[in-house]
C-alpha cells in the first residue's frame, strides 16, 4: 500500500541522489520510519512526517481528500 506523502518522499529522495540511509541520517530519522513512510504505513506520527518533508522545503497541511477517501467516513 502506498500514499502520496511516501510516494513524494521516495520520488524527491531519488531525484536529490539519497538512499534511504542516506536521507534518514541526513533527515536526523531512523531508517526504519523511512521504510515504513515510503512503504505507505498507514500510521506514521505527523512531526517525523513534517521533519521528513521539511528536507524538501515542504510540509503536511489539511486538503481535500481524494473521492474514494472520502467515501470510507
Amino acid at each position: 500500500m502506498s500514499n502520496p506523502i511516501g510516494e513524494y518522499i521516495r520520488k524527491s529522495r531519488k531525484k536529490a541522489g539519497l538512499t534511504q540511509e542516506e536521507f534518514a541520517m541526513r533527515s536526523g530519522l531512523g531508517l526504519r520510519f523511512v521504510h515504513e513512510l515510503e512503504a505507505g504505513k498507514p500510521t506514521v506520527r505527523l512531526d517525523k512526517v513534517n521533519q521528513a518533508l521539511a528536507m524538501f522545503g515542504q510540509e503536511a497541511v489539511p486538503g481535500p481528500m481524494p473521492r474514494s477517501r472520502e467515501e470510507e467516513f
